[in-house]
């Protein structure tokens, strides 16, 4: 089974002396990590706000919450609001713990006197679709920034020992349980690090490390919901975005109407034809210039009159058409991930929010230009498609136990994976902002995972080349398809 070591430690072990000996990168590292941070802030100041983010700041000053945007995020933003109104506190948020988590582990690196790695980690963080992402207030942008720190506290877990230990591992976990707040699919990307943060006993055999598991799982589940109830959030019925779409999606493989019976629509078939994209449940909605007879309301009023839960008459549907329904999401899926897809879905990222009451707004700017430049650029390249992180993510798990530094790249590489699968069953959109964690994990475990493969790790060429075969594929196809 997996044991504590690591790499080779420091030869100084006194809590200082690292920092003495890498005095010079690690003021370097610093100045790069304000600059990116400035960069960012001053091209998105006070922040951009999106649509969600309008809406949650509504909620913010009213202090009334629903749960269709994280409640916990709106309970934070209100809290800010003494402090300083509009959007700025929570960009500053964002970024505080976004390249605070990359600080943390640019310093772990530099602990075990491999500056080559700690550049690289600080890089990760430099890709420019991040740099425009963390400008905007938004969850996923929040769950990035927490879930690097998240990391980072990992990183010194695994080196303490004791109560010191202890303490990063406390303080881990409680920021992991926040982070599962955020989205109700975060479980998927915390529960591999929730597992790592845990005492080796709790890992020591299969059977433990199942049940270790599955508690992680349970608890990062329960997160969301009892943060909610806490707050006192109502229900909006956001489950029903994912049921809509995923029946709308079955219907039209399928051929079959897989919706509960809908007064005033004779062909349910031709009529969700007509409103279905693999894209996005948007057409459902009710904020679309040409809602779809078949929406949000209409079918949430159909299942209460049919006293059916949404989960229940969705995993019905599903059970009725699974060829239908794998059909729905694998399409869903590759455009998600910026597969197989010849034409830009949609713009890769915001440079400017819709109006709203209070006036908040990005100035136009040079930084902002640049940095937009360079992320629409950079969609059109491998750095722009999920796909290409995922299998990253995948092919680095195939080495990940024979290196050095596992015990960090396995639960974050295995984060990045899972996260990013994920979306093929539970997405209802396309945008590149969801991806932005698989992007951050899988660079960071590529990098951690290279520079031990460069310091010698015990790892054959043939091996090495199975692990870069699926990114390698990947990309292959997705220019293939690009270009023909």
């Amino acid at each position: 089974m997996e044991q504590e070591t690591t790499i080779a430690p420091p030869r100084e072990q006194s809590a200082t002396g690292w920092l003495k000996r890498e005095a010079g990168p690690a003021i370097l590292l610093a100045c790069a990590m304000v600059c990116a941070a400035g960069a960012t802030a001053l091209a998105y100041r006070p922040g951009l706000m999106t649509w969600d983010a309008i809406r949650q700041y509504d909620q913010a000053l009213s202090g009334e919450f629903d749960d269709w945007h994280p409640p916990a995020m709106e309970w934070l933003w209100r809290q800010f609001v003494p402090l300083h109104a509009g959007p700025a506190p929570m960009l500053a948020l964002q970024l505080a713990l976004f390249w605070g988590g990359l600080a943390m582990l640019a310093a772990w690196a530099l602990r075990r006197e491999r500056r080559g790695l700690a550049v690289a980690l600080v890089a990760c963080g430099m890709v420019p679709l991040c740099l425009a992402l963390m400008g905007a207030v938004l969850k996923d942008c929040l769950m990035a920034g927490t879930l690097l720190a998240v990391t980072g506290l990992l990183a010194w877990r695994i080196e303490a020992r004791g109560h010191r230990a202890a303490i990063l591992a406390g303080l881990a976990l409680l920021l992991l349980i926040a982070t599962a707040t955020l989205r109700f699919n975060a479980f998927l990307a915390g529960a591999p690090v929730f597992v790592a943060l845990m005492p080796e006993a709790a890992r020591r055999t299969k059977l433990r490390l199942a049940a270790t598991s599955l508690v992680a799982t349970a608890i990062l589940l329960a997160a969301l919901p009892v943060a909610n109830r806490l707050i006192g959030a109502r229900s909006s019925g956001v489950e029903l975005s994912l049921v809509i779409f995923d029946l709308g999606g079955i219907t039209d493989h399928s051929g079959v109407d897989a919706f509960p019976a809908l007064p005033g629509i004779s062909d349910p078939v031709a009529v969700n034809h007509r409103c279905y994209s693999p894209v996005k449940w948007d057409p459902y909605a009710w904020w679309v210039e040409d809602p779809c007879p078949i929406g949000f309301e209409t079918v949430g009023a159909a299942l209460k009159a049919r006293h059916i839960g949404p989960y229940a008459f969705h995993v019905r549907a599903i059970l009725a058409h699974p060829l239908a329904y794998a059909e729905h999401r694998l399409a869903h899926f590759n455009i998600n991930t910026r597969f197989l897809v010849a034409d830009e879905i949609e713009r890769p990222v915001q440079v400017e929010g819709p109006p709203n009451d209070w006036g908040y707004h990005v100035t136009p700017n040079a930084i902002l230009s640049a940095i937009d430049a360079a992320t629409l650029a950079s969609a059109h390249t491998p750095l722009g498609w999920p796909i290409v992180w995922i299998a990253l993510a995948f092919g680095v798990l195939t080495i990940a136990l024979d290196l050095p530094s596992r015990r960090i790249v396995v639960p974050v590489a295995l984060s990045a994976l899972l996260y990013g699968l994920g979306y093929g069953v539970f997405s209802v959109a396309a945008e590149l902002r969801y991806h932005l964690w698989t992007l951050l994990a899988a660079a960071i475990a590529v990098v951690i995972a290279g520079s031990d493969v460069f310091g010698g790790a015990p790892v054959s060429r043939d091996r090495l080349a199975l692990a870069a075969a699926p990114a390698m594929i990947v990309t292959i196809l997705c220019i293939v398809w690009r270009v023909t």
